[in-house]
């Protein structure tokens, strides 16, 4: 059975991005998914100078072989001054030193949501020009927007956003 890792941009123990990716992770039909945690791969800022100054950090690499063993990806990005935030830029810095195309030219559904009405729509515009360079295949991509509104006890309340997302993880599943 494909298996597909989720995951969100994001340190935050809360994070509104890692719940509405495992709720995309919990609506696939046929694919195993794992929740993968970034908390779970701490990591220095990156420089060059750390980098030749030191080996290439355990974290780092647990999180890069982790992704070989992914046919997919499911990944909800935090917005921070419109892009990602600093701890999800640190991995990619880190992970692409070995293997810049970090989603390995798989299918990836590319999310965000934000409490406002825009639903993270500047962090979204920007993946979709950044990923396909780390090697992203993006298959479709979802916003949820006004999130405390639209998301209620681990699940999408709004149908037509329900619909919506069910119907992007299903183009999804389909391209694994």
């Amino acid at each position: 059975m494909k298996k597909v890792a989720v995951f969100g941009g994001s340190l935050s123990k809360k994070s509104i991005n890692k719940q509405l990716a495992t709720f995309a992770g919990e609506q696939l039909q046929n694919t195993n998914f794992e929740v993968l945690d970034l908390n779970d791969y701490p990591l220095p800022i990156f420089s060059v100078d750390l980098e030749q100054e030191e080996e290439y950090p355990e974290s780092a690499q647990k999180f890069n072989d982790k992704l070989d063993t992914f046919d997919g990806f499911i990944v909800s990005l935090s917005e921070h001054n419109g892009i990602y935030t600093a701890a999800f830029k640190n991995l990619i810095d880190w992970v692409s030193r070995k293997n810049l195309k970090i989603f390995r030219e798989k299918p990836v559904l590319l999310m965000a949501t934000s409490p406002g009405a825009k639903g993270g729509a500047s962090v979204l515009n920007f993946a979709e020009k950044s990923f396909p360079i780390l090697g992203a295949d993006i298959i479709t991509t979802f916003s949820l927007s006004k999130f405390y509104d639209n998301f209620k006890e681990g699940e999408i309340v709004d149908e037509s956003y329900l619909n919506e997302l069910k119907s992007a993880v299903n183009k999804f599943e389909k391209s694994l």
